[in-house]
């Protein structure tokens, strides 16, 4: 431990603790604009900056440890040098900076804007000179890129590089000419970016945003002529609420479908009937790769950004992939093949909306052999935050809804398919069913499988089933698939059945979800405290088997036939192909 004095008062601190956290652990706050943690520790944007004894200059607070040469230093937070220091670079950023607040998508949610407001600096307050325009990059179908709203904090680039292995954006130029982009100056979907958008959520300001498609689901709900269904994934009742001030992982599932209702759907449907499907499909296609010498290990296809990674960094792996749908698809199939056939609908005129967590999902509905009806199995996806700005246009009190239930046939989903959201739900729910399957046990079978639970990145688990020896593993977070998939390739590791993610800790840390700022993330692990409201909507389910739903028995005995039928082919599986920027 070493003894020293912020702000002229007495502290221990153990060595090697940086003084940004040290400050923390005592009940101070230092603001940081470039700092995340574990993955952008660079001292660059200079907001941290502190007084120290004995320095002679100012010290950038989150990256300095304190050693055992700092005993009985003073540590000054908010000295008047300090402040000083904080206003003038704030003032430096405003005047390389586009400041049309007004039409911003992170106008209130800014990190910089609440900064400025803190340390007195106005749209009026700052230095003016040479200022560099960008074109903004709109070539992508899930997000644009606005480098006149870029601090160069490099948040962006340490997600991309760091979480996901990817790394496709980085520095070009240098000083003042400094921008973040791709290599070349290319665009970004001439790249292999997949989608995920981490690099958003890890953005302090607008300078990265998803495309908003509200306006064509503002457009179809005008249309007389359409029939506008929405669904909604698991992970967005963990998160929407934040939204609207309840804390972070507060489960919101009947106000999420009374909301939904309110802004004028049709019909309001759960995704989780398309998650119960996709493990119905995936465990029938698990056990029939086990029993009948398929290719092993297989691979989930629930996230469409890990598909893309695959497609373009692993296209070895393409065979181990399932071929089942996302939850998403199969929902929209059934919307447009089943539900439209009973309710005599024309599957032309049904506009089907989804709300995901997800950015990757405004990418998939527009691949290849997602049409089961001939049309788009799903029209427009939407994020959790573009749901939050319609529920907002629309003067909806959150707060004050009731609680309701999602439309039939197409809602009990089970508890299986409401922790599809946590990394490890898809492992755990397919195994709730595939014990069942390979076991015949029923009401005595397993439901809980703990050991592939948890935000770790990589989770090996062994199972004796039926006499079987079941190795799965789990993966959230691309870099650490990479781990994984590197492990299997060289045959360092022997799995048969591999869950994969591409967001840390699935899709409640989805790059569509609730934005928190970094002065949350940093010290909350909100992937943890969203997967945990999951967990306790499972628990309080009466059904938590995927087979035990009454709408999944009625669709399979009036359409589908049975898992893995050539209906059920046609309709709720898809195929893959390498990407032409496969490496």
């Amino acid at each position: 431990m070493v003894n020293i004095k912020i702000n002229g008062i007495d502290y221990q601190v153990e060595e090697g603790t940086t003084i940004l956290e040290a400050c923390r652990q005592n009940g101070i706050r230092i603001p940081t604009l470039c700092w995340l943690k574990d993955i952008n520790a660079i001292g660059a944007c200079r907001i941290c900056v502190v007084e120290m004894s004995g320095a002679r200059s100012l010290t950038a607070a989150c990256v300095y440890p304190i050693s055992k040469f700092d005993e009985g230093k003073n540590i000054l937070t908010h000295s008047p040098a300090v402040l000083e220091s904080r206003k003038m670079t704030l003032q430096l950023l405003l005047s390389d900076h586009n400041m049309d607040c007004l039409a911003c998508a992170r106008s209130g949610q800014c990190e910089l804007q609440a900064l400025c407001k803190e340390l007195g600096v106005d749209s009026s307050d700052y230095f003016e000179g040479a200022k560099n325009t960008h074109d903004i990059d709109r070539s992508s179908k899930h997000m644009y890129r606005d480098d006149n709203k870029c601090i160069s904090c490099r948040r962006c680039v340490a997600a991309c590089e760091k979480y996901q292995g990817v790394g496709v954006i980085g520095a070009n130029e240098r000083g003042f000419r400094t921008e973040i982009g791709c290599a070349f100056d290319m665009d970004l979907a001439d790249t292999a970016c997949v989608s995920c958008g981490q690099c958003i959520t890890a953005c302090p300001t607008g300078a990265l945003s998803e495309r908003d498609d509200t306006d064509k689901v503002w457009a179809a709900l005008a249309d007389p002529e359409k029939v506008v269904v929405v669904q909604t994934a698991p992970a967005v009742r963990a998160s929407l609420g934040e939204a609207f001030g309840y804390p972070i992982g507060t489960p919101v599932e009947g106000k999420l479908a009374a909301s939904l209702r309110r802004l004028g759907f049709n019909a309001v449907f759960d995704t989780n009937f398309g998650a119960d499907l996709t493990i119905m499909e995936e465990a029938n296609e698990f056990i029939d790769r086990v029993q009948n010498g398929g290719v092993l290990p297989m691979i989930t296809s629930c996230s469409p950004g890990w598909i893309r990674y695959c497609e373009a960094y692993f296209p070895e792996f393409l065979p181990n992939l399932s071929s089942c749908k996302s939850p998403q698809q199969m929902a929209g199939a059934i919307i447009k093949t089943y539900w439209a056939k009973k309710n005599n609908i024309d599957p032309k005129n049904i506009v089907s909306v989804s709300v995901m967590p997800c950015t990757a999902k405004k990418f998939e509905i527009g691949r290849d052999d997602q049409s089961a009806a001939g049309v788009p199995d799903v029209d427009i996806s939407i994020t959790t935050r573009e749901l939050v700005k319609m529920i907002n246009r629309a003067g909806i009190r959150f707060t004050e809804l009731p609680d309701e239930n999602f439309d039939t046939p197409l809602s009990e989903g089970t508890g299986a398919a409401v922790i599809f959201g946590a990394t490890g739900g898809v492992m755990e729910a397919a195994l709730r069913t595939a014990v069942w399957k390979l076991t015949g046990e029923n009401a005595d079978s397993p439901v809980e499988f703990k050991e592939v639970r948890g935000v770790e990145g990589i989770k090996l688990a062994e199972y004796d089933v039926a006499g079987t020896k079941v190795k799965v593993a789990v993966a959230s977070g691309l870099a650490n698939a990479k781990k994984l998939l590197t492990q299997v390739k060289n045959g360092e590791l022997d799995v048969q059945f591999i869950e994969i993610m591409a967001c840390p800790g699935g899709c409640v840390n989805g790059g569509g979800q609730v934005i928190q700022p970094a002065e949350v993330r940093n010290f909350t692990d909100i992937r943890a405290e969203r997967a945990k409201a999951l967990y306790t909507l499972d628990s309080e389910r009466t059904l938590r088997k995927s087979y035990e739903s009454p709408e999944i028995k009625e669709v399979y005995a009036n359409f589908l036939g049975e898992p893995g039928s050539h209906t059920a082919h046609e309709v709720l599986h898809t195929s893959y192909k390498a990407s032409s920027l496969s490496k």
